[in-house]
């Protein structure tokens, strides 16, 4: 049988550059080389591709997609290739940009049922006028104190801070917006945090959600960007520690937001279950981190599904169509 050329994509100009690499790397390694004859295709920092896009048409079957963050995870790659009518891994352009856009998917996901945190959004040409004090005032009236600071379309958890004063919303304001263009005030719900992955086989009614994980930040007051990368920081627990009806509730959630934004291949739910049951879709992450340390893979095991496997699963959900 002939293998497919795999084209992975890995790097590109975001803050997620590093974490990109390090999944590419496994998706490289993980593939199972009877069926599949991958090679890297690096984008650097700049936006060089070592192996330019209109290249790849003729010198692959699929691109795998194993980028984060602006550039790789909102869009702009996915519109690339479409362009190049290369098929590739994980969620077309529009549906990627949409589930990058916190604010945008986050409403959304309200007006279609799903419990969501309050959340104000302030553009950065608004903060960097003269009405800070107006913004703060504005923010604090509407999500009350404490809540959360983030950037609009980052992941990993970059730029995230939890504040409880003025003060402290104005600092990390500041610094959300040295990643991003718009920033999120949001609502802080107390509760334990958990993660849902979904797999599909490349089209809505084929969609599945694995074990949910808990996830107990051990470094951190939550589950930031060093909870996430570094060993030991954060205790992940699969399949998480719930009753039964919990369980379903939240692998429930996680399927209806990768069904109910158009997701394709795999997504990543982010919840938070307050004290009284009730949970809190925070966010959906269309390209899951691939590392040694992410979750999904993880989920994926404890579900029964080993890496190779997972891996054969978005190849195939790409070639779909």
């Amino acid at each position: 049988m002939k293998r497919l050329k795999v084209a992975v994509l890995m790097g590109g100009p975001s803050s997620e550059h590093e974490v990109s690499l390090k999944s590419g790397g496994k998706v490289l390694s993980g593939l199972d080389a009877a069926r599949y004859e991958p090679f890297s295709v690096t984008i650097s920092k700049t936006g060089e591709w070592v192996l330019p896009c209109a290249e790849l048409k003729n010198k692959s079957d699929v691109a795998f997609v194993a980028m984060h963050g602006t550039y790789g995870e909102d869009g702009t790659v996915q519109s690339m290739l479409d362009d190049h009518k290369i098929p590739y891994t994980g969620s077309g352009a529009a549906v990627s940009a949409l589930a990058m856009n916190k604010f945008l998917s986050g409403q959304l996901f309200r007006r279609a049922g799903f419990s969501v945190p309050h959340t104000f959004l302030i553009p950065k040409l608004t903060w960097e006028g003269d009405e800070k004090l107006k913004i703060l005032r504005a923010a604090f009236n509407y999500i009350s104190s404490p809540c959360v600071v983030k950037p609009n379309n980052q992941g990993s958890s970059l730029g995230v801070r939890i504040v409880k004063t003025a003060d402290e919303l104005k600092d990390a304001l500041d610094h959300a917006f040295t990643f991003t263009r718009e920033a999120l005030v949001q609502r802080f719900i107390p509760g334990r945090e958990f993660t849902c992955g979904v797999l599909d086989h490349g089209w809505t009614e084929s969609a599945f959600p694995l074990l949910p994980t808990e996830i107990i930040p051990i470094a951190s007051h939550f589950f930031d960007y060093n909870s996430k990368y570094e060993p030991g920081a954060a205790e992940e627990i699969t399949p998480a520690r719930l009753p039964q009806h919990l369980t379903r509730a939240v692998q429930q959630a996680a399927l209806g937001a990768h069904r109910f934004i158009g997701a394709r291949g795999f997504s990543r739910t982010d919840m938070i279950i307050d004290k009284h049951g009730e949970v809190y879709v925070l966010e959906i992450n269309t390209i899951p981190g691939l590392t040694e340390e992410s979750l999904l893979p993880k989920a994926a095991l404890a579900s029964g599904i080993q890496f190779p496997k997972l891996l054969a699963i978005l190849v195939s959900s790409a070639l779909r169509d």
